[in-house]
């Protein structure tokens, strides 16, 4: 067996060759793109007759480089630079750090300790690509987010009839299309109900038009602390590139959304998914795209917790013990199965009974809600290795005859 280190980079990457006793063969800078590749397999070549002989370490799970690397039939492992950073301390204490270096740490890393680190995935294209448009979509709903915050925090500053007239709600219609014309407390006075009634017809508005212009009338024109008026005309200029950031955001995520459906329904495994209380569309391309569909990535449904982060950590020395929620872990996955868990309450009998029955221990919401989204998790994977859709009588008996 021959062990690659590959420090990623976005224009260039250091590669170090060693065999099976440490012994570095070579080592090489290449460039990014279809040459650097090239180098590396030239630089693998002289040593391994065939890919299957190569480990390769590195500190991304995608991207072309990583395509690359699989398409050639390496072994390839993504490693965690948290991970990488501590196995560099284990052998050198001065701080020293260096692309070439770093290159070196990652060989050597995979040459003894890939059993505890986890391989690459053989993921589908289809689940990819699920993954790919399920984070563009989540990403837009972030940014959008972002801009609700600041333009919410800045209305607070100048212009508290608006947060009064459409509360916490910033990115609906509504709002769009009233403070898009009056993004200032003077303009806000001075708009008719005619005006105000116009504004929410042209954002989308159908029923109870009049009542919602005269509710809207009445808190911008009610009695508030005011800015100067230069200030406010500022905070005014700012409030219009809020409100067409967050226009623009809700229409990308409107039409992600269908693009995000459209990739799921061709998985064969989205049946599978949608048949699962709590799961809809979204939330399922985001579990099945962040979890992948290669068969032989998890072991076991602990292997398949462990990585969602719902399995909590347990910290023990001599008389002390401690556990504790993981947090190390994929971010969007476990935004995905918390939200999972709680939808599913109102959706299945046996995970409300298991909630409740969590809550009258003394677990607080949050708690629950986590243990929750871990046994969904050991649910989910029992479905899919078995192809099965979900049967509820099945997944909560122990629970539902323990009850009995």
């Amino acid at each position: 067996m021959f062990f690659c280190g590959v420090d990623w980079s976005e224009d260039h990457h250091d590669v170090c060759v060693m065999d099976e006793a440490g012994d570095i063969l070579g080592k090489r800078r290449i460039a990014d793109g279809v040459e650097g590749v090239a180098e590396l397999h030239d630089l693998v070549a002289t040593h391994a007759e065939q890919p299957e002989e190569v480990v390769v370490g590195i500190e991304i799970d995608r991207g072309l480089m990583v395509t690359a690397l699989l398409g050639a039939g390496y072994e390839v492992y993504a490693i965690n630079p948290m991970a990488a950073s501590r196995y560099r301390d284990r052998h050198a204490t001065s701080g020293a750090k260096s692309d070439p270096g770093d290159a070196k740490v990652l060989a050597d890393l995979v040459r003894t300790d890939r059993h505890n680190h986890r391989q690459v995935s053989g993921d589908t294209e289809l689940v990819e690509g699920v993954k790919i448009v399920a984070r563009a979509h989540q990403n837009a709903i972030w940014g959008r987010q972002r801009q609700m915050n600041a333009l919410r925090s800045s209305l607070r500053e100048y212009y508290p009839g608006a947060l009064a007239a459409f509360g916490t709600d910033l990115s609906g219609n509504d709002a769009i299309s009233v403070l898009s014309i009056a993004p200032t407390p003077a303009l806000g006075r001075g708009l008719s109900r005619s005006k105000i009634a116009s504004a929410l017809r042209r954002g989308g508005r159908s029923r109870n038009i009049e009542r919602r212009a005269e509710e809207i009338q009445v808190a911008l024109r009610a009695d508030y602390l005011e800015a100067p008026p230069g200030i406010a005309e500022a905070h005014g200029e700012v409030a219009r590139s809020s409100l067409s950031l967050i226009e623009a955001y809700t229409k990308q995520i409107t039409a992600l959304e269908l693009s995000l459906a459209e990739h799921f329904e061709q998985h064969p495994d989205a049946k599978v998914v949608l048949s699962l209380p709590g799961l809809g569309t979204v939330l399922g391309a985001r579990v099945l795209g962040e979890f992948g569909d290669d068969r032989t990535r998890y072991a076991s449904a602990k292997s398949r917790k462990n990585y969602g982060g719902t399995s909590p950590v347990t910290k023990a020395s001599g008389r002390s013990r401690v556990v504790l929620a993981r947090y190390a872990r994929n971010r969007r996955l476990a935004s995905a199965l918390d939200r999972w868990a709680f939808c599913s309450l109102t959706h299945s009998e046996g995970a409300r009974r298991y909630y409740d029955e969590l809550r009258t221990r003394g677990k607080t919401h949050g708690h629950a809600n986590r243990q929750l989204a871990n046994r969904w998790v050991g649910i989910l994977h029992h479905c899919l290795e078995r192809n099965e859709l979900y049967r509820e009588e099945l997944a909560w008996r122990a629970d539902s005859q323990l009850a009995a």
